[in-house]
């Protein structure tokens, strides 16, 4: 067990995606923890929809959704270039859903914007430093925090024997996805419920209406 910083995550890292390319939505590795997993989500949601946490809930779509353009993205990049940013490996997943991403790991994701959004407290707008105009705030702390802790965990999937998580890049690894993944994920759950309401729907309908598009089109045409 390490942690690996920057790829490629393995000596065979390259071999491993192409390795995981047939796995692609195939049922191989099947079991009942995809149930059991999916049963979990609907809990957490219909307890904060009970519990009528409409900003719990939209913190958890808006970073659901900026964590599927994310993939979609990242299975582009592998159609046209042969290897994707991040990959999981068919051996530790039921099901792989795009090159980047399981059902396991997506089902985490589902939630992972609640998680965020309610570790911020009773009082997410409170200031904790301040000078002059210049503010760092609780959301903020909160996203960057919640980010660093996603891309070490992503660097311990990275050192997995069984590849859990494979980086073939060497220039990709735990700062770049710090920076460019993670910080805009828990950015997006703990600043989106803040949005005024106009402003909430049209980021939440947009995002989700162009993931649903591009799965349309883009995986009956094989791409992703």
């Amino acid at each position: 067990m390490h942690f690996i910083f920057f790829g490629p995550s393995s000596g065979d890292a390259a071999e491993r995606v192409r390795q995981a390319y047939t796995h692609l939505r195939t049922t191989d590795n099947f079991n009942w923890t995809f149930i059991f997993i999916l049963a979990v989500v609907f809990y957490v949601y219909w307890t904060e929809i009970k519990n009528k946490n409409y900003d719990a809930i939209i913190a958890g779509i808006a970073l659901y959704s900026v964590h599927w353009f994310y993939e979609i993205m990242n299975a582009i990049i592998g159609h046209a270039t042969g290897y994707p940013l991040w990959c999981v490996s068919g051996q530790s997943t039921t099901f792989i859903l795009l090159i980047g991403v399981c059902w396991e790991l997506s089902m985490m994701f589902s939630i992972a914007g609640i998680i965020s959004y309610k570790m911020l407290g009773d009082n997410p707008d409170k200031i904790l430093f301040q000078k002059g105009k210049f503010k760092i705030s609780m959301r903020l702390v909160g996203a960057i925090g919640m980010a660093l802790l996603f891309a070490l965990i992503e660097s311990f999937l990275a050192g997995t024997e069984n590849g859990s998580f494979i980086w073939v890049y060497n220039w990709w690894g735990v700062l770049p996805v710090f920076i460019t993944t993670y910080v805009p994920f828990f950015l997006a759950a703990n600043y989106v419920p803040k949005m005024k309401p106009t402003a909430k729907k049209i980021f939440l309908f947009t995002l989700v209406g162009i993931n649903i598009l591009l799965l349309a089109i883009l995986i009956p045409l094989g791409i992703i």
